[in-house]
């Protein structure tokens, strides 16, 4: 048994995070982060996640990915930024890439060029749906009006704008199918996250948002160990790509009262009031 006071596990976590902030490019193993503290790497897995919403391997690859974006960012190669990243060669920094974002490193640094993207609009209970899908996955699906395709498709494209896209309604259909036809083969919906580290942190929380259920901003900050940043999370919220699959329309405000929602709160009050009528 490692039982401490809070006191001493706040300690442990304080020394954790330093040594991992300052020493990140070596690319500490666990056993190299749990000795100094005295801790077994079970024991300090457990406390360090409990204190910081997050695993110390996940931690130490949120710095790394963001370090590696920044170079690539300011026209860095791709093997420049691996290795300044503490990583051992390209092969590394593609697989955290492909992991964290859903597209290689490349792709990120060229904001999608390279990156095949196949989109659909589809009838849905909701509106046109405009499902867009890759290799991986659904990685988008937002609704419009009669007319408004166009506009729909547009603001999408924005999120990665240097991206292939081609009109492919028959590969995305069996995704539309599986998310509004109540298809249950066994077989997981495959979807893809593209974004920052946080905002995929974000959008992994509204995936554990019960059907019929709703939660606030700030419960999500809370969830996240960041109980200050409701705001930031509004933002990442605001950007969910995959509507309906991803939740982001049972976050409410802090008062109850339904905040903005993308795709329009009359569609939000909709999409609620659906998902009441299947839990009742």
């Amino acid at each position: 048994m490692e039982n401490t006071s809070p006191l001493d596990d706040y300690a442990k976590v304080r020394s954790v995070l330093e040594h991992l902030t300052s020493d990140w490019r070596d690319q500490p193993s666990l056993a190299e982060l749990a000795a100094p503290v005295g801790l077994s790497e079970d024991a300090l897995q457990k406390l360090f996640t409990r204190w910081a919403g997050l695993t110390p391997k996940a931690f130490l690859q949120a710095l790394t990915l963001d370090h590696a974006r920044n170079l690539l960012k300011d026209s860095a190669s791709i093997l420049d930024a691996a290795l300044d990243s503490g990583l051992s060669g390209p092969g590394r920094l593609h697989d955290l890439f492909i992991a964290h974002e859903a597209m290689s490193p490349g792709a990120y640094k060229a904001k999608g060029a390279g990156l095949a993207i196949y989109y659909g609009f589809h009838p849905s209970p909701f509106g046109i749906a405009l499902a867009m899908v890759t290799e991986h996955g659904l990685c988008g699906l937002s609704f419009a009006d009669q007319g408004g395709e166009k506009a729909a498709l547009e603001d999408m494209m924005r999120r990665w704008p240097n991206a292939q896209y081609t009109e492919d309604s028959a590969r995305t259909a069996p995704y539309v199918a599986r998310v509004f036809g109540n298809i249950r083969d066994g077989q997981p919906l495959r979807i893809t996250m593209i974004g920052s580290d946080f905002e995929i942190r974000v959008w992994e929380t509204l995936l554990k948002i019960p059907c019929g259920k709703a939660v606030s901003y700030g419960d999500i900050a809370a969830n996240l160990g960041k109980p200050l940043a409701a705001r930031a999370v509004g933002a990442a919220v605001g950007r969910n790509p995959i509507s309906f699959v991803v939740p982001c329309h049972r976050v409410i405000g802090k008062s109850g009262a339904l905040t903005g929602y993308h795709w329009g709160l009359t569609r939000k009050k909709a999409i609620m009031g659906w998902e009441a009528g299947q839990v009742a």
